[in-house]
């Protein structure tokens, strides 16, 4: 078996960007940031408000949760997922199928 390569073959100096150590001028490394950061931000938000329905829904139809994961097609656990607010454990495209199943169609709108 071959030995595994460890060796290290550069290390970016404290404080300088990736961007700007190849060779790019003035990278406006702030603004890749903060648009990234208002992406990240957004889908958040939407995934926010997609569980806060699917929560919604489950309170306002007095389900437990072993009822609501039989109607959803999901574990118990992932109920209580959904009940906890965890979203970094559900895609936009599961939370929008999941609220498709309780009869709640989501439309998107651009703009």
């Amino acid at each position: 078996m071959k030995p595994v390569d460890t060796r290290t073959r550069h290390v970016t100096k404290p404080g300088a960007t990736l961007l700007a150590e190849p060779g790019f001028d003035k990278v406006p490394t702030g603004q890749y940031y903060e648009a990234s950061e208002k992406q990240i931000n957004d889908l958040r938000a939407l995934k926010e408000q997609l569980m806060t329905e699917l929560a919604s829904w489950i309170k306002e139809n007095n389900l437990k949760q072993e009822q609501a994961a039989e109607i959803l097609h999901i574990t118990r656990p992932r109920v209580s997922d959904v009940v906890n607010l965890k979203f970094s454990k559900f895609t936009i495209d599961t939370l929008v199928e999941l609220l498709g199943r309780t009869g709640k169609p989501v439309k998107f709108v651009i703009g």
